[in-house]
């Protein structure tokens, strides 16, 4: 049964959340203060977490980069707050989504089920063995590692996804929108913006000059390619 960790100061909402998840057979554990919500993400057992932003103590953009620098799982950020600055900083703190309240308790599950399906998926991928290597750079894709002259670099899962793909496939312009549907798995859920958000956090991680970038270029009206 897969657990998740629902990180919200309004108890009403928690509830309601816990309810629709546990209906769909989850596992439900609920914080109400970004402290304790942490402590659990990092000491417990947790396949997902539904966090929301604005908390009494840890706010949810501490929180969520602290939950990275530890574990490799699923992050839903859950926030009255609809702003693109708020959504591209959440995005690019390692966020894997971003649901804007109030939202439909049926949308929220089936944003779960496809964040957890698709990391499933991911994750249990055991032909993925072989390593990539150019210039410096290497992805190990069955532990899911990056090398940068051979220091290792932390990367959430998009961004492996995101780099791994392009890197798969040399040379080959990649719009957006294919990158969104290929990688996310899901039109009608999320934002085309988030690709952008994961280029530029990859560049930052991989490039020495990221404004002139020697692995992904940008191809202007086009999309992004990995030079091979």
């Amino acid at each position: 049964m897969k657990r998740i960790l629902i990180i919200e100061d309004d108890k009403s909402i928690a509830e309601l959340e816990r309810d629709y998840l546990e209906i769909e057979g989850f596992s439900v554990e609920i914080a109400l203060t970004g402290d304790d919500g942490l402590h659990i993400a990092l000491s417990e057992n947790i396949d997902l977490v539904l966090l929301d932003l604005m908390l009494p103590g840890v706010d949810g953009f501490h929180i969520c980069k602290a939950i990275r620098t530890e574990k490799d799982i699923p992050i839903l950020m859950v926030s009255a707050k609809k702003e693109d600055i708020d959504k591209i900083r959440g995005l690019g703190l390692g966020a894997d989504d971003y649901v804007v309240k109030p939202f439909s308790p049926s949308e929220l599950v089936a944003r779960v089920k496809a964040h957890l399906s698709r990391y499933q998926r991911l994750i249990g991928k055991e032909s993925q063995s072989d390593s990539i290597m150019i210039r410096g750079l290497r992805i190990d894709q069955a532990p899911r590692r990056v090398y940068v002259n051979n220091q290792e670099v932390v990367f959430t899962t998009k961004e492996f996804d995101v780099l791994t793909h392009l890197a798969l496939h040399p040379n080959r312009v990649f719009s957006k929108e294919q990158l969104f549907e290929k990688l996310w798995g899901y039109d009608s859920i999320g934002e085309i913006s988030t690709v952008t958000v994961h280029i530029r956090k990859i560049r930052e991680k991989i490039e020495a000059d990221p404004s002139n970038p020697q692995y992904i270029e940008t191809v202007w009206g086009a999309g992004y390619r990995f030079k091979g």
